[in-house]
């Protein structure tokens, strides 16, 4: 079983945003750029720009609860440092984990494929039991969503979301594309992306019904 939240009348009035949620004063860093024979750089290029992969990131402000909530806007480094830390992506505080593995919330696409949702990739990091039930509730992106609580016993970081660059060979600039999934095994493509969030895949999983959390 799924839900999609009753979108007609007015949508819950939000609490208070998401720890991965950017504040108004979070503004984006990010410099200019460049090709090189290895892919995308920066030429202030610092070693925290890559991570353990090789990949460049993204840079956005460090000032979270300045200014105003940017509801469903996703910073960049503390969204990556949840899915590396397996922690509420709401609280910051320990995702929910039993016998049966991590609570998260996803998109339900049954039917996608044979055993979906086995090694489906997400840019969602986990939840506790208490922010999934306030998600239910208060997200306007579940709200208009069709979507299903699970346990995962075995996510595993593959790759990122975000920004691939094309060089024009005629031109010799750097074309952005749109944002899609890029995997660390994809070579060249992933030498050329700009990463603004990380993506994990999700195996071992069982469905939950989602009165787990619109009852709790």
């Amino acid at each position: 079983m799924s839900t999609e939240a009753e979108t007609r009348g007015p949508l819950p009035k939000p609490g208070p945003p998401p720890y991965t949620d950017c504040w108004s004063e979070e503004k984006l860093l990010t410099p200019t750029v460049v090709a090189t024979p290895r892919g995308i750089a920066f030429r202030d290029e610092v070693p925290h720009d890559r991570d353990g992969w090789g990949v460049l990131w993204a840079r956005r402000a460090l000032r979270r609860g300045q200014g105003r909530a940017l509801y469903g806007t996703v910073h960049t480094q503390r969204q990556r440092a949840v899915m590396r830390r397996l922690t509420c992506h709401v609280c910051n505080g320990p995702a929910d984990r039993d016998s049966a593995g991590v609570l998260w919330v996803i998109e339900d696409r049954r039917g996608a494929w044979a055993d979906w949702p086995e090694g489906v990739p997400t840019t969602h990091p986990p939840l506790c039991t208490p922010c999934g039930a306030r998600a239910a509730r208060e997200c306007h992106y579940l709200a208009r969503t069709l979507w299903v609580p699970l346990r995962v016993r075995r996510p595993q970081v593959i790759g990122v979301h975000g920004t691939p660059y094309r060089l024009d060979e005629d031109s010799g600039l750097l074309r952005p594309g749109g944002d899609d999934f890029v995997r660390y095994d994809q070579e060249p493509e992933i030498r050329w992306v700009l990463a603004r969030q990380a993506a994990v895949a999700l195996f071992d999983c069982t469905l939950l019904d989602p009165g787990v959390l619109l009852t709790t």
